[in-house]
Protein backbone atom coordinates (compact mmCIF):
# COMPACT_ATOMS: atom_id res chain seq x y z
CA UNK A 1 0.00 0.00 0.00
CA UNK A 2 1.20 3.53 -0.82
CA UNK A 3 2.87 5.28 2.09
CA UNK A 4 0.67 7.85 3.80
CA UNK A 5 1.64 11.46 3.20
CA UNK A 6 0.49 12.19 6.76
CA UNK A 7 -0.10 9.79 9.63
CA UNK A 8 -1.10 10.35 13.25
CA UNK A 9 -0.55 7.55 15.73
CA UNK A 10 -2.26 7.39 19.13
CA UNK A 11 -2.45 11.18 19.07
CA UNK A 12 -3.53 12.50 22.47
CA UNK A 13 -3.73 15.82 24.28
CA UNK A 14 -5.02 16.38 27.79
CA UNK A 15 -6.07 19.63 29.41
CA UNK A 16 -6.10 18.84 33.12
CA UNK A 17 -7.93 15.55 33.41
CA UNK A 18 -9.80 15.96 30.12
CA UNK A 19 -8.56 14.28 26.93
CA UNK A 20 -9.61 16.63 24.12
CA UNK A 21 -8.08 14.21 21.61
CA UNK A 22 -7.70 10.65 22.80
CA UNK A 23 -5.54 7.97 21.13
CA UNK A 24 -6.49 8.89 17.56
CA UNK A 25 -4.74 6.96 14.79
CA UNK A 26 -5.40 7.87 11.17
CA UNK A 27 -3.52 7.98 7.85
CA UNK A 28 -4.04 10.43 4.99
CA UNK A 29 -2.83 9.99 1.41
CA UNK A 30 -2.02 12.21 -1.54
CA UNK A 31 -4.90 12.71 -3.95
CA UNK A 32 -7.47 12.31 -1.20
CA UNK A 33 -9.76 14.88 0.40
CA UNK A 34 -10.77 13.86 3.90
CA UNK A 35 -13.55 15.72 5.70
CA UNK A 36 -13.38 15.60 9.50
CA UNK A 37 -16.80 15.89 11.09
CA UNK A 38 -18.33 15.68 14.53
CA UNK A 39 -20.42 17.72 16.97
CA UNK A 40 -19.08 20.80 18.75
CA UNK A 41 -16.38 19.81 21.23
CA UNK A 42 -15.54 16.61 19.35
CA UNK A 43 -11.86 17.57 19.06
CA UNK A 44 -11.73 18.47 15.36
CA UNK A 45 -9.96 21.84 15.62
CA UNK A 46 -7.77 20.57 18.46
CA UNK A 47 -6.65 17.72 16.24
CA UNK A 48 -5.84 20.23 13.48
CA UNK A 49 -3.86 22.31 15.99
CA UNK A 50 -1.84 19.24 16.91
CA UNK A 51 -1.08 18.39 13.29
CA UNK A 52 -0.09 21.93 12.31
CA UNK A 53 1.97 22.48 15.46
CA UNK A 54 -0.06 25.07 17.38
CA UNK A 55 -0.38 22.52 20.20
CA UNK A 56 2.02 19.86 21.48
CA UNK A 57 0.55 16.42 22.11
CA UNK A 58 0.52 14.73 25.49
CA UNK A 59 1.14 11.45 23.69
CA UNK A 60 1.42 9.83 20.29
CA UNK A 61 3.24 11.05 17.22
CA UNK A 62 2.79 12.70 13.82
CA UNK A 63 4.58 11.50 10.68
CA UNK A 64 4.89 13.20 7.30
CA UNK A 65 6.00 10.91 4.49
CA UNK A 66 7.20 8.48 7.15
CA UNK A 67 9.32 11.05 9.01
CA UNK A 68 8.47 11.86 12.64
CA UNK A 69 7.67 15.60 12.86
CA UNK A 70 6.13 15.57 16.35
CA UNK A 71 8.89 17.75 17.80
CA UNK A 72 8.88 20.32 14.99
CA UNK A 73 7.55 23.84 15.54
CA UNK A 74 4.56 25.17 13.62
CA UNK A 75 6.86 27.21 11.35
CA UNK A 76 9.09 24.21 10.67
CA UNK A 77 6.05 22.14 9.74
CA UNK A 78 4.91 24.87 7.37
CA UNK A 79 8.32 24.82 5.68
CA UNK A 80 8.05 21.02 5.48
CA UNK A 81 4.84 21.37 3.45
CA UNK A 82 2.00 21.33 5.98
CA UNK A 83 -0.19 24.29 5.08
CA UNK A 84 -3.02 25.59 7.18
CA UNK A 85 -5.14 28.58 6.26
CA UNK A 86 -3.75 31.67 7.95
CA UNK A 87 -5.59 33.72 10.51
CA UNK A 88 -5.54 37.50 10.06
CA UNK A 89 -3.43 37.94 13.20
CA UNK A 90 -0.57 36.50 11.12
CA UNK A 91 -0.92 39.14 8.42
CA UNK A 92 0.41 42.65 7.98
CA UNK A 93 -2.81 44.69 8.25
CA UNK A 94 -1.26 48.00 7.12
CA UNK A 95 0.17 46.50 3.94
CA UNK A 96 -1.88 45.90 0.82
CA UNK A 97 -3.46 42.57 -0.01
CA UNK A 98 -0.95 42.11 -2.84
CA UNK A 99 2.03 42.86 -0.60
CA UNK A 100 0.85 40.32 1.97
CA UNK A 101 0.76 37.62 -0.68
CA UNK A 102 4.06 38.83 -2.15
CA UNK A 103 5.69 38.35 1.26
CA UNK A 104 4.43 34.76 1.33
CA UNK A 105 5.80 34.18 -2.19
CA UNK A 106 9.11 35.69 -1.10
CA UNK A 107 9.26 33.40 1.92
CA UNK A 108 8.51 30.37 -0.25
CA UNK A 109 11.43 31.31 -2.52
CA UNK A 110 13.71 31.59 0.52
CA UNK A 111 14.41 35.29 0.02
CA UNK A 112 15.40 36.92 3.29
CA UNK A 113 14.61 40.26 4.91
CA UNK A 114 17.64 42.11 3.54
CA UNK A 115 16.42 41.62 0.00
CA UNK A 116 12.91 42.44 1.20
CA UNK A 117 13.98 46.12 1.37
CA UNK A 118 14.40 46.04 -2.42
CA UNK A 119 11.29 43.94 -3.04
CA UNK A 120 9.64 46.54 -5.31
CA UNK A 121 12.14 45.56 -7.98
CA UNK A 122 11.08 41.93 -7.86
CA UNK A 123 8.59 41.96 -10.70
CA UNK A 124 8.54 38.17 -10.91
CA UNK A 125 7.55 37.80 -7.26
CA UNK A 126 4.80 40.38 -7.58
CA UNK A 127 3.51 38.73 -10.74
CA UNK A 128 3.39 35.38 -8.96
CA UNK A 129 1.57 36.97 -6.02
CA UNK A 130 -0.91 38.62 -8.36
CA UNK A 131 -1.58 35.26 -10.01
CA UNK A 132 -2.62 33.88 -6.60
CA UNK A 133 -4.97 36.85 -6.17
CA UNK A 134 -6.50 36.10 -9.56
CA UNK A 135 -6.97 32.46 -8.57
CA UNK A 136 -8.80 33.53 -5.42
CA UNK A 137 -10.84 36.25 -7.20
CA UNK A 138 -9.09 39.01 -5.22
CA UNK A 139 -7.34 40.91 -8.02
CA UNK A 140 -9.67 43.89 -7.67
CA UNK A 141 -8.71 44.16 -3.97
CA UNK A 142 -4.95 43.98 -4.64
CA UNK A 143 -4.21 47.56 -3.56
CA UNK A 144 -6.50 47.59 -0.53
CA UNK A 145 -5.16 47.21 3.02
CA UNK A 146 -6.09 43.92 4.68
CA UNK A 147 -8.29 45.77 7.18
CA UNK A 148 -10.56 46.93 4.32
CA UNK A 149 -11.52 43.40 3.28
CA UNK A 150 -14.90 41.85 3.95
CA UNK A 151 -15.01 38.62 5.94
CA UNK A 152 -15.45 36.59 2.78
CA UNK A 153 -12.47 38.25 1.12
CA UNK A 154 -10.39 37.67 4.24
CA UNK A 155 -11.04 33.93 3.88
CA UNK A 156 -10.05 34.11 0.23
CA UNK A 157 -6.83 35.86 1.25
CA UNK A 158 -6.06 33.04 3.67
CA UNK A 159 -6.21 30.62 0.74
CA UNK A 160 -4.13 32.92 -1.49
CA UNK A 161 -1.41 32.94 1.18
CA UNK A 162 -1.66 29.17 1.50
CA UNK A 163 -1.29 28.72 -2.26
CA UNK A 164 1.74 31.03 -2.26
CA UNK A 165 3.55 28.78 0.21
CA UNK A 166 3.00 25.72 -2.05
CA UNK A 167 2.34 23.06 0.61
CA UNK A 168 1.59 19.46 -0.30
CA UNK A 169 -0.79 19.07 2.65
CA UNK A 170 -3.68 21.56 2.86
CA UNK A 171 -5.73 22.01 6.02
CA UNK A 172 -9.00 23.96 6.03
CA UNK A 173 -10.99 24.49 9.22
CA UNK A 174 -14.58 25.41 8.25
CA UNK A 175 -13.45 27.50 5.25
CA UNK A 176 -16.94 28.82 4.45
CA UNK A 177 -17.91 29.71 8.04
CA UNK A 178 -19.57 33.12 8.24
CA UNK A 179 -19.60 33.58 4.48
CA UNK A 180 -22.59 34.68 2.45
CA UNK A 181 -24.39 32.42 0.01
CA UNK A 182 -22.67 34.27 -2.84
CA UNK A 183 -19.16 34.05 -1.35
CA UNK A 184 -19.03 30.40 -0.27
CA UNK A 185 -19.04 28.81 -3.76
CA UNK A 186 -15.79 30.62 -4.65
CA UNK A 187 -13.99 28.98 -1.72
CA UNK A 188 -15.37 25.57 -2.61
CA UNK A 189 -14.30 26.01 -6.24
CA UNK A 190 -10.77 26.83 -5.06
CA UNK A 191 -10.65 23.69 -2.95
CA UNK A 192 -11.95 21.70 -5.92
CA UNK A 193 -9.07 23.10 -8.01
CA UNK A 194 -6.52 22.04 -5.40
CA UNK A 195 -8.14 18.61 -5.24
CA UNK A 196 -7.42 18.05 -8.95
CA UNK A 197 -3.70 17.81 -8.13
CA UNK A 198 -3.06 14.15 -7.25
CA UNK A 199 0.04 15.16 -5.32
CA UNK A 200 -1.93 17.16 -2.74
CA UNK A 201 -3.50 15.88 0.48
CA UNK A 202 -6.48 17.85 1.77
CA UNK A 203 -7.98 17.80 5.28
CA UNK A 204 -11.17 19.73 5.81
CA UNK A 205 -13.26 20.37 8.92
CA UNK A 206 -16.82 21.10 7.87
CA UNK A 207 -20.33 21.06 9.36
CA UNK A 208 -22.40 21.64 6.22
CA UNK A 209 -23.53 18.28 4.91
CA UNK A 210 -23.96 19.51 1.33
CA UNK A 211 -20.31 20.59 1.35
CA UNK A 212 -19.26 17.27 2.87
CA UNK A 213 -21.10 15.27 0.23
CA UNK A 214 -19.82 17.36 -2.68
CA UNK A 215 -16.12 17.35 -1.71
CA UNK A 216 -15.30 14.32 0.44
CA UNK A 217 -13.47 11.25 -0.81
CA UNK A 218 -13.54 10.04 2.76
CA UNK A 219 -15.08 11.04 6.09
CA UNK A 220 -13.48 10.78 9.52
CA UNK A 221 -15.80 11.21 12.51
CA UNK A 222 -14.61 12.38 15.91
CA UNK A 223 -16.73 12.27 19.05
CA UNK A 224 -15.56 13.22 22.55
CA UNK A 225 -12.00 13.32 21.25
CA UNK A 226 -12.08 9.80 19.85
CA UNK A 227 -12.18 8.40 16.31
CA UNK A 228 -15.54 6.64 15.91
CA UNK A 229 -15.81 6.20 12.13
CA UNK A 230 -13.59 6.37 9.06
CA UNK A 231 -14.55 5.46 5.50
CA UNK A 232 -16.33 6.33 2.26
CA UNK A 233 -18.90 9.15 2.62
CA UNK A 234 -22.03 7.11 1.91
CA UNK A 235 -20.91 4.30 4.21
CA UNK A 236 -20.03 6.63 7.09
CA UNK A 237 -23.14 8.80 6.81
CA UNK A 238 -25.32 5.68 6.85
CA UNK A 239 -23.89 4.42 10.16
CA UNK A 240 -26.52 4.64 12.97
CA UNK A 241 -23.89 5.94 15.44
CA UNK A 242 -22.84 8.72 13.08
CA UNK A 243 -26.41 9.71 12.29
CA UNK A 244 -27.11 9.93 16.00
CA UNK A 245 -24.08 11.96 17.10
CA UNK A 246 -23.67 14.14 14.02
CA UNK A 247 -27.06 14.42 12.41
CA UNK A 248 -29.12 14.17 15.58
CA UNK A 249 -31.09 11.14 14.40
CA UNK A 250 -31.92 8.76 17.30
CA UNK A 251 -30.15 5.41 16.94
CA UNK A 252 -33.43 3.49 16.85
CA UNK A 253 -34.61 5.64 13.91
CA UNK A 254 -31.28 5.41 12.11
CA UNK A 255 -31.03 1.62 12.34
Amino acid sequence: MEQASLRIEDLTIRFGGHAAVNMVTCAFRAGELTVVVGPNGAGKTTCFNLISGQLRPSGGRILKNGQDITALSASARAKAGIGRAFQLTNLFPKLSVLENVRLAVQAQHGIGPVIFRRARSFTRLRDEAYAHLEATRLQEAAKLPVTALTHGDQRKLEIALLLALKPDIFMFDEPTAGMSVDEAPVILELIEEIKKDAGKTILLVEHKMDVVRSLADRIVVLHNGELVADGKPDDVIALPLVREIYLGVPAEDAA
